[in-house]
C-alpha cells in the first residue's frame, strides 16, 4: 500500500484514499473522476500517480490443481 496523504485537507485526503483501492482494482473512468474532484479542490497530481494496472493475462504459474480438480 502507499504511504499516507500528506495534506491537512480531510476532503483531499479521502479522495486519495478512494483513489489508491480504485487504482489497485483497475477501475479507470472511476480514478479519472476522482482525479476530477481532486482538482477541483486545488491538488494537483503528483508525477508518480499511476493509472490502474493492466489486468493479468495468464494465471499465476506454479498452482496445482487438489485432487479431483481439473484445469
Amino acid at each position: 500500500m502507499a504511504e499516507n496523504p500528506q495534506t491537512d485537507d480531510a476532503m483531499v485526503a479521502a479522495l486519495l484514499r478512494e483513489r489508491e483501492g480504485l487504482v489497485q482494482q483497475g477501475l479507470d473512468d472511476r480514478v479519472a473522476a476522482v482525479d476530477e474532484q481532486l482538482a477541483a479542490h486545488g491538488h494537483k497530481a503528483a508525477a508518480g500517480d499511476k493509472k490502474a494496472p493492466a489486468s493479468r493475462s495468464t494465471p499465476p504459474k506454479g498452482r496445482r490443481a487438489r485432487e479431483g480438480e481439473t484445469t
